[in-house]
């Protein structure tokens, strides 16, 4: 996509679950440990005292974000490979227990092309469906459970429709059943209050460029006694769990950036919320026909997903992008599928539907006068894309 226009044209990006930009607090944080302090932490030599040191605060600040202990904190390369991690290597560790999964229909594609893998391994899988809004209803979950069950993963929020689950009985049941339960957190950081053990949260996923982090940078919580094999085999980094040598300076930017989002959760939700309630209520008073997909108060604060039927949703994108609005139609890890969404189908939106989604998701650097400047266009394109029956 052509993403010039011209330069009286504002820039404004709504686009903060696809990815964030670095913030310039994290940048400075990270600076140092690409030249000053760029010890390998794995070297005995007092070069490398500032890199583990730094690793070390990193994984204390992550570890306060989700009310758990340093210990249990474990950083990887990214979501993706955190959600890996979990499903296969619980599977490997667990397989003599039982080789069955719960998960759902909505997870990201990286749980739902593991839990596609490991069916390919001999483990079979439950795809719970979800209701009109996207929840799980803990009550399947239950009743899916088997004698052969090992894990229930359940993300706590979509990525696309941004709906929340109940993550918090979806893990009392999975415990109840002495079942490990994962939850992909990528979207829900800094976006609503985390804390694993009132959660019941065995395994959870997230992603640093997500909240204004580096890309390339994650981790996993691993609740203590929780057995997972490795997924990553060489050195002992990460204490014998995830070997290569660390990414010092990602590490760093993580635990900045989780410490900056989590330091006023409150104050983000008000004003966010804000600004996504004006954007969801301006669209539906200005555009005839718009549709309000995801769970209309369980749903993450930043997040604002239509459907907008009699246009074709990459046309809408287009001349959005012409006009200096950055957004999405769906997960930008699906970006460029001529399929509709799973998520979407999933929660019975019609296909005509579907194709002419828009998701618009904020952070904390928009601004009233932006949104102003996407009520005034959005209506305009729309029209314009309906009349020329673009879909």
């Amino acid at each position: 996509m052509n993403q010039s226009h011209s330069p009286d044209v504002p820039t404004v990006y709504l686009d903060h679950s696809a990815t964030t930009p670095t913030h310039p607090d994290v940048v400075r944080a990270m600076l140092p440990f690409f030249t000053k302090n760029f010890g390998n932490p794995s070297s005995l030599y007092r070069l490398s005292d500032a890199s583990r040191a730094a690793i070390a605060a990193a994984r204390g600040q992550v570890a306060a974000a989700l009310g758990c202990s340093d210990h249990e904190i474990f950083f990887t390369a990214g979501g993706t490979e955190s959600d890996n991690w979990a499903l296969k290597g619980m599977a490997s560790a667990r397989h003599q227990d039982g080789n069955h999964i719960i998960t759902s229909s909505i997870e990201h594609h990286a749980i739902l092309h593991t839990c596609e893998y490991l069916e390919t391994q001999g483990w079979t899988v439950t795809y719970l469906p979800v209701d009109q809004h996207g929840l799980v209803d803990p009550g399947d979950v239950e009743a899916a459970i088997t004698p052969e069950t090992t894990l229930i993963s359940v993300m706590m929020a979509n990525n696309e429709v941004g709906t929340i689950q109940p993550v918090r009985e979806i893990g009392a049941i999975a415990h109840d059943h002495d079942i490990c339960f994962h939850t992909d957190a990528v979207q829900a950081i800094g976006h609503m209050p985390i804390d694993v053990k009132a959660m019941n949260i065995d395994l959870l996923s997230l992603s640093g460029h997500k909240f204004f982090g580096p890309k390339g940078t994650g981790a996993l919580y691993i609740r203590d006694g929780i057995r997972l094999d490795n997924l990553i085999h060489g050195g002992g980094q990460e204490k014998g769990h995830r070997a290569g040598t660390e990414n010092v300076p990602g590490i760093v930017g993580l635990g900045a950036a989780i410490e900056r989002v989590t330091a006023d959760i409150t104050g983000h939700r008000q004003k966010v919320g804000a600004l996504r309630d004006m954007l969801a209520q301006g669209i539906a008073e200005r555009i005839p026909d718009s549709h309000y997909n995801g769970h209309p108060e369980e749903r993450l604060v930043n997040n604002a997903h239509f459907s907008f039927p009699g246009l074709d949703g990459e046309a809408l994108l287009l001349l959005l992008n012409s006009k200096g609005i950055y957004a999405s139609i769906g997960s930008a890890c699906s970006s460029g599928s001529e399929d509709m969404s799973h998520v979407l189908r999933a929660i019975g939106v019609p296909p005509a539907h579907g194709r002419s989604s828009l998701r618009l998701t904020l952070g904390d650097d928009n601004t009233k006068e932006e949104v102003k400047y996407v009520l005034d266009v959005l209506p305009q394109v729309i029209e314009r894309l309906r009349e020329m029956g673009s879909f």
